[in-house]
């Protein structure tokens, strides 16, 4: 569960709690597994907000490097950050009852873009479409098509 904070001025985003509930089975190292599902989370923040792919009308990929690629830092993470492991979910016939932990939580950081998109509905009535990534701008241009449409069901 992520909650998001979105400024309809700017399209700027805000991530501002994260609640993650991840199936691990039976835990074989708590610590290393607590590691992994926040680095895939953090990873697909990345993914669904900031990691745009740019290519020139050649097809050369413009945003090949940290230089010209949005990665995310540490001013993406929330405040409130909850990682818990479900309980009593051993996975039998494996090592230790364990599962898998490393990419799985990746596709949790949907639960960010999904949060966006309810705060953009907030602005209008209707479908929300937003780009992928979710960037200031994309989020900026879905606010004001809310908006739009707010207008046009007022009058």
């Amino acid at each position: 569960v992520s909650e998001v904070e979105v400024d309809g001025h700017t399209g700027e985003c805000r991530l501002l709690a994260v609640d993650i509930l991840q199936d691990v089975g039976n835990s074989l190292n708590p610590t290393i597994d607590r590691g992994q599902v926040e680095g895939a989370f953090f990873q697909g923040i990345g993914w669904v907000l900031c990691e745009e792919l740019l290519w020139d009308r050649e097809g050369k990929l413009l945003t090949s490097d940290a230089s010209t690629y949005k990665l995310p830092s540490a001013s993406e993470l929330p405040e409130h950050f909850e990682v818990r492991f479900l309980s009593d979910a051993a996975q039998p016939g494996v090592i230790g009852g364990s599962k898998a932990v490393g990419e799985p939580p990746l596709l949790l950081a949907l639960s960010v873009r999904e949060a966006i998109q309810e705060a953009i509905a907030a602005f209008g009535p209707g479908a929300v479409e937003l780009g992928f990534p979710a960037t200031p701008e994309q989020i900026y241009w879905a606010v004001e098509a809310a908006r739009s449409r707010a207008k046009k069901q007022e009058g």
